[in-house]
């Protein structure tokens, strides 16, 4: 499979996923910070158990409180993950360095959908290159596809090379969520750093 294919193939599964929130948002949703938010009521996220790069058991429940910028990708792609969590870290710093009370009220996580190879060594390393304040997250298969579903995250693995490498094609979301865990807004990382910082400027208070 090549990068091209995969890029094609996930914005197909993003496009997808936008259209089975907005089918699914019947107001199941037991808080939202406002009527307005794009994903208010949709039937997504939920409760998970994953480890953080030091192996510490993490749960959704752990954020309580906070908002959330949730993104799924693998540590070993080649560039959309990359770039998509840049951009949204980027965006993250811009707004944390105009409302730094509201900010610290904000955590990110990574969440690996390729735990096969994305150890915590491996995320805490990813993760590192981007920023301090994001925690990488991984786990087992089945805690990964737990999470995923909970998210309506769609991804599979690639053929094999000769090499032993893949490549693992994903849907391409990265999720604001309430206080309460709630789903919020999609974050536009796909246009850029300060779309993303008005985003949450919008949403988080």
């Amino acid at each position: 499979m090549n990068i091209d294919a995969m890029t094609c193939r996930s914005t197909i599964a993003a496009t997808c996923l936008l259209l089975s929130l907005i089918l699914s948002g019947c107001g199941n949703s037991t808080a939202s910070p406002a009527a307005d938010a794009p994903l208010a009521g949709a039937q997504i996220g939920g409760p998970f158990e994953l480890v953080d790069t030091q192996g510490k058991t993490v749960r959704w429940s752990d954020f309580d409180g906070k908002f959330r910028m949730v993104y799924f990708g693998y540590a070993y792609c080649p560039d959309i993950c990359p770039f998509d969590v840049q951009r949204m870290m980027k965006g993250f710093e811009q707004f944390k360095k105009a409302e730094p009370e509201l900010a610290a009220q904000v955590q990110p996580l990574f969440i690996t959908i390729d735990p096969s190879r994305d150890t915590p060594k491996v995320v805490g390393e990813f993760t590192s290159a981007f920023s301090d304040d994001l925690i990488g997250l991984t786990g087992t298969q089945e805690q990964i596809a737990q999470a995923a579903k909970a998210f309506a995250v769609y991804y599979t693995k690639g053929e094999v090379s000769e090499s032993g490498g893949y490549l693992m094609d994903h849907s391409r979301a990265a999720f604001l969520m309430g206080r309460k865990g709630e789903p919020i807004a999609l974050l536009p990382v796909e246009k850029g750093p300060n779309e993303v910082a008005a985003e949450l400027e919008r949403w988080v208070s």
